[in-house]
């Protein structure tokens, strides 16, 4: 498996709950935005994903909480595919605060879905290694 790609964030103030912690909502936007990041810098955009006809959705979360994280800390937030066969993928994502310590851990399972027929397609790492100019990044 290669390196997990990662992005760097920094909570904001209108981020946190009233203990003044992240909100926990706020962790799978932080993972979200680091698997479009992914695709971005693989060279894979929205629009390209729809003129294939394919979409990706996440078929299941798990959220582990560490650390708390507060307005102001920078944390990394990694992203790594694993795939197998079938239908459907792995990722996993760690949020690290920037001394090293792991803040979550985040796994699930996602797939690519055809937009027309409303299924998931069948080996999804397929369509990602054609539309990618860097593949490398999803371990392909």
């Amino acid at each position: 498996m290669t390196e997990a790609f990662s992005v760097p964030v920094t909570v904001r103030g209108y981020e946190t709950d009233v203990q003044g912690h992240l909100n926990q909502a706020v962790y799978l936007q932080y993972a979200e935005h680091a698997r479009w990041s992914l695709l971005q810098a693989a060279g894979i955009g929205q629009n390209d994903l729809v003129g294939q006809g394919v979409g990706p959705v996440v078929l299941e979360t798990t959220i582990r909480y560490l650390r708390e994280l507060h307005a102001g800390d920078d944390v990394t937030v990694s992203c790594a595919f694993q795939w197998g066969e079938g239908k459907s993928f792995r990722i996993t994502q760690t949020i690290r605060k920037a001394d090293g310590t792991v803040s979550a851990e985040l796994s699930g399972v996602g797939g690519l879905m055809d937009l027309k027929a409303r299924r998931l397609v069948a080996q999804p790492q397929d369509h990602f290694r054609t539309l990618a100019k860097r593949p490398e990044l999803f371990g392909l």
